[in-house]
């Protein structure tokens, strides 16, 4: 069975690491923080664990930036989600899940260019 490793891109590290600021003080944020480490160990017991997103719907700017040509999305609570690519890693023997984003919904809904 193949090694499944998760990465964050620096757009979804930098929500990370405010998520992890702010949990001190929000048990909103450590509620979105909690799900998005449990989420991560369900996408390494199951990479394909996410709602797939059409071909057709994946933003453009995760094309060109990051060469995704797959997309999955994670619901997380108070309507966050997190979207992940997958690709193959350095190795034949380990597969890189790709966190490109982690957004609320109203991010979410502009990139996807929903009203």
């Amino acid at each position: 069975m193949k090694e499944v490793k998760v990465i964050f891109s620096p757009e979804a590290e930098e929500v990370y690491k405010h998520l992890t600021q702010q949990a001190v003080n929000s048990k909103t944020d450590q509620s979105i923080l909690n799900a998005i480490h449990k989420k991560i160990e369900l996408i390494k017991l199951n990479i394909h664990y996410g709602n797939p997103i059409a071909k057709g719907l994946i933003p453009e700017g995760y094309k060109v930036k990051y060469g995704a040509n797959n997309l999955f999305r994670v619901e997380l609570p108070n309507f966050w989600r997190m979207l992940y690519t997958l690709t193959d890693g350095e190795t034949e023997i380990e597969i890189i899940a790709f966190v490109l984003d982690i957004l609320d919904h109203k991010e979410y809904n502009k990139k996807f260019g929903y009203k």
